[in-house]
């Protein structure tokens, strides 16, 4: 079987980068301002071992940089790359669904730092300006 990341499709092989849960809430946890690693073993409740290879990981695919913070003792930091702030939408879009199809209880709720209001994605395509399913799809294999 072909590991997903030499798939033709964009989707299998950007979960070959991010398709396990962890790196996901790693991702969502960057983009709230956490960066060290203790701050995410805190925030995730991960074992030591899984955080330092999905962090490991999210570095060596370019979406984390690792910076130096301190030398004496030496410790480093995970900062979002380009390609990491841009996985936001991704993860915005991930929210929107589980609020359509996994709400119910106490959930966590998302909202602009600057106007105060709760943010409700929308995937549109750029082209027709239709929201994403609405319309049917066509899969082409493009070179």
């Amino acid at each position: 079987m072909k590991k997903l990341s030499n798939q033709p499709c964009l989707i299998a092989r950007s979960l070959a980068l991010v398709g396990d849960a962890w790196s996901m809430l790693i991702m969502r946890d960057a983009h709230t301002g956490l960066t060290r690693f203790d701050e995410f073993r805190k925030s995730l409740g991960i074992a030591p071992t899984m955080l330092t290879a999905r962090l490991s990981a999210l570095t060596e695919d370019g979406l984390l940089e690792k910076r130096r913070y301190s030398e004496r003792p030496p410790r480093d930091e995970y900062v979002l790359t380009e390609a990491g702030r841009d996985f936001l939408p991704v993860l915005f879009a991930i929210g929107a669904w589980g609020r359509k199809h996994r709400s119910g209880g106490e959930v966590t709720r998302f909202f602009d730092a600057e106007t105060g209001t709760e943010i409700d994605p929308v995937t549109i395509d750029r082209e027709t300006g239709a929201p994403v399913g609405t319309r049917a799809i066509r899969i082409v294999l493009a070179e």
